[in-house]
């Protein structure tokens, strides 16, 4: 992943640390709120929703608006604001509220920033283990500042295949992701944004998901990929904010191929 001509190393190198800091300043505001009575709502698209999904991004608005008043916002709770800005940012101020309201510490704060469309940022933040993903384009992602990268699994059969639920698929995604996961190593649910870190650390080789949205998915693919994976839609196109949702993340080409082979012949 290689930066705009217009965008230089010392904007992005500031974009990194505001990020990082607006991420730093949300934790508290999430934690707050885990393991604690709230009241949970549902969307329109059924998905569940909670006072901690809202104030977490309001403070991230807040914050954007503050520093960056001519950038753009796209978030899940309130939806896209000066979304022709030549800056863009993506948020998910809780990436996996049903692990959220049950307990589960696998969730994550999401936050992209896309220059003319394109992600050129991206953090995946684990507030309750204390752990940070950080991806730029034109550099390797780091873990708590350390580069990781992927593992060098090339082979479908010696794969550890993650996805959040069974349940996101439906129809012909579900039996071409389950020939899929008959044809790996292992297959594991759970972890929603987390199982992406994973994958950008070297200790899961394929995740593959149906049914996200942009702010689902545009914060990890500077991840994955200044990690050395791969992450497309299921035609093996890059992801946009145009795509139908359905992610492939895969360690190596070669993985990632005969992980789209499978997909492909499933679908048809």
């Amino acid at each position: 992943m290689q930066t705009s001509s217009a965008l230089t190393r010392q904007q992005l190198a500031a974009f990194s640390s505001f990020a990082q800091t607006m991420a730093d300043r949300v934790r508290p505001l999430s934690r707050k709120w885990f393991r604690h009575p709230l009241a949970v709502d549902t969307k329109a698209d059924a998905s569940p929703v909670t006072q901690a999904d809202r104030e977490v991004e309001s403070a991230l608005r807040g914050a954007i608006a503050s520093h960056y008043p001519d950038h753009g916002i796209f978030g899940e709770e309130f939806g896209a604001s000066h979304a022709e800005a030549e800056f863009v940012w993506s948020l998910d101020p809780i990436d996996g509220t049903r692990a959220f309201i049950s307990g589960n510490p696998l969730w994550g704060t999401l936050l992209a920033l896309l220059h003319r469309g394109k992600p050129v940022l991206g953090v995946i933040d684990i507030p309750m283990l204390d752990e940070r993903w950080l991806g730029a384009a034109d550099s390797p992602s780091r873990l708590g500042g350390e580069a990781c990268h992927v593992s060098a699994c090339a082979e479908l059969r010696q794969a550890i295949l993650y996805a959040t639920s069974p349940d996101i698929f439906e129809g012909a995604e579900l039996a071409a992701f389950d020939a899929l996961t008959r044809a790996v190593r292992m297959r594991r649910y759970g972890g929603d944004c987390y199982s992406y870190g994973l994958l950008a650390s070297g200790h899961v080789d394929l995740v593959v998901e149906a049914g996200l949205q942009p702010y689902d998915y545009l914060a990890l693919m500077p991840v994955v990929e200044g990690a050395g994976g791969i992450i497309t839609d299921w035609s093996g196109q890059p992801l946009s904010l145009e795509s139908q949702g359905r992610v492939v993340a895969a360690a190596t080409p070669q993985l990632h191929r005969q992980a789209m082979r499978v997909l492909g012949a499933a679908m048809t």
